[in-house]
């Protein structure tokens, strides 16, 4: 059994000793440990496998010494700005204040600009925010001050308990419950960890985790405002586009009576999506609901559990079970990037569908030799479909869906109109790479991919509708 401690501990020689012979006596193998003082001086994370037995006995040695954070809210640093007079003995009177609140300082800085003020920055480690609110009454009458967000600042400027402050935004975002936000706060910082064996900054990444998960946040409710349109095909079938601001689109297919979703977007817009399908389909409720899923990324499988039937390949439908049993799919299995699909599933509440309900129509294809292979067919109302496999460039278990009589294509992931996107779709588009390093999982074999659906497609005037953006008019001469 494995269990990550979230250790909070002094700051000074030992402590990290002392938590080790914890383990150590209970026979507990250290896995991974994570500190970074620059970064947290307080915060350490400890990766470690056990029995369950020798877990609960650790619980209570670590509980014993004080070195557990049990409620991560409890622990606050409040970033302050004054602007004071730029003349010797200015800042005395904010120390005494300081002091007299007894609030111990964890980060200061400060330079003259040229102007008759400087701009102290401090971080104040403040439990109490009751507490705080009375000292800022009291410093505002000697200066102006200025209380500096962490999601506002361009870089980490306080180095005592970074994770807990950010962690604590992010949750309250997009409001996830506390066992959620420590599970977040262990991918934050294995994505610190990460960033720092690469010797990269940290400060781009998680500033776009912010702004991702405020963009997620935003679209919510009565902000989610997905750009609805309906494509004629055929004598008696219909396709109606749903994209959505933040995820993938919702290719919703009508013929002969029947109905076809394909992918399914993000799973915290649930609730909205279900009342855009209800007002599309009255019997919504009651209707068998079959979902098709070009590939296993997270923003095309949110809402696979609504539906009765869901139709992968077999890579796609392996990679979903991995995910059922509590495994890594294949994101994940990069370790790059798993640390940011790990956050990604939690700010958008991914939970994985139950196999039992997945379909594999075609035969797994186990070596692709060409970068789109034909696995097969699918027939869907008066439409007849042929399934190509693509080789993994964006992700293994793509497919690729092309009618040839009604000219048509579902490209899925690997072509995307990017200049049908919204202006909300293309912000939120910047993110995905930044988070990643690349969406793809091979930028050159996917690059080849997209030029094989072109090639393969003949003369005529074709409607190619990716996963993300409008769809995508194509004629061939």
């Amino acid at each position: 059994m494995k269990k990550t401690y979230i250790t909070s501990m002094p700051n000074h020689i030992g402590a990290f000793l002392k938590a080790s012979k914890c383990f150590s006596l209970l026979n507990v193998n250290i896995t991974r440990v994570s500190y970074n003082k620059a970064i947290d001086s307080h915060t350490l994370f400890i990766d470690v496998e056990g029995t369950q037995e020798q877990l609960k006995k650790a619980d209570k040695e670590l509980e014993k010494i004080g070195y557990l954070q049990n409620d991560i809210d409890k622990t606050n640093v409040v970033l302050i700005e004054f602007c004071l007079k730029d003349e010797p003995g200015s800042v005395t009177e904010v120390l005494t204040l300081i002091n007299e609140f007894n609030f111990n300082i964890s980060y200061i800085s400060s330079q003259e600009n040229g102007t008759d003020y400087q701009n102290f920055k401090m971080g104040l480690y403040a439990p109490d925010y009751d507490k705080i609110t009375k000292f800022l009454e009291q410093a505002e009458k000697i200066c102006k001050v200025r209380v500096i967000e962490y999601n506002s600042c361009e870089k980490v400027y306080d180095n005592s308990i970074f994770y807990n402050a950010y962690v604590s935004g992010l949750s309250k975002v997009v409001g996830i419950s506390e066992d959620r936000s420590r599970e977040l706060l262990v991918y934050v910082n294995l994505a610190m960890q990460t960033l720092d064996e690469q010797g990269l900054s940290p400060y781009r990444t998680f500033d776009s985790i912010g702004k991702f998960a405020e963009l997620i946040a935003r679209s919510k409710s009565e902000n989610f405002n997905p750009r609805i349109s309906t494509h004629s095909v055929g004598q008696d079938s219909q396709i109606i586009l749903i994209e959505p601001p933040c995820g993938s689109n919702t290719i919703i297919v009508k013929s002969q009576g029947e109905v076809l979703f394909v992918d399914s977007g993000y799973a915290c817009y649930g609730a909205e999506m279900i009342g855009i399908f209800r007002k599309l389909f009255p019997d919504f409720d009651k209707m068998e609901k079959t979902v098709l899923v070009t590939h296993a990324d997270v923003d095309h499988c949110g809402l696979l559990p609504l539906f009765d039937k869901v139709i992968a390949s077999p890579k796609t439908a392996s990679c979903l079970r991995k995910e059922y049993e509590g495994k890594n799919g294949y994101r994940e299995e990069n370790p790059l990037h798993m640390p940011y699909i790990k956050i990604c599933k939690i700010l958008t509440e991914y939970k994985a569908v139950n196999p039992e309900k997945v379909i594999t129509p075609w035969k797994d294809q186990e070596f692709l030799r060409e970068p789109l292979t034909q696995i097969g067919f699918f027939d869907f109302g008066e439409l007849h479909f042929e399934v190509y496999e693509g080789k993994g460039g964006h992700l293994a278990g793509e497919i690729v869906l092309i009618d040839y009589t009604h000219k048509i294509v579902f490209s899925g992931d690997i072509y995307v109109n990017t200049h049908g996107l919204t202006v909300e779709q293309a912000e939120y588009n910047k993110y995905a790479p930044i988070l990643m390093t690349s969406v793809e999982t091979d930028p050159t074999l996917c690059s080849q991919e997209r030029k094989a659906i072109l090639q393969r497609l003949g003369v005529g005037s074709w409607q190619i509708f990716g996963s993300h953006g409008f769809k995508k008019d194509y004629s061939v001469n």
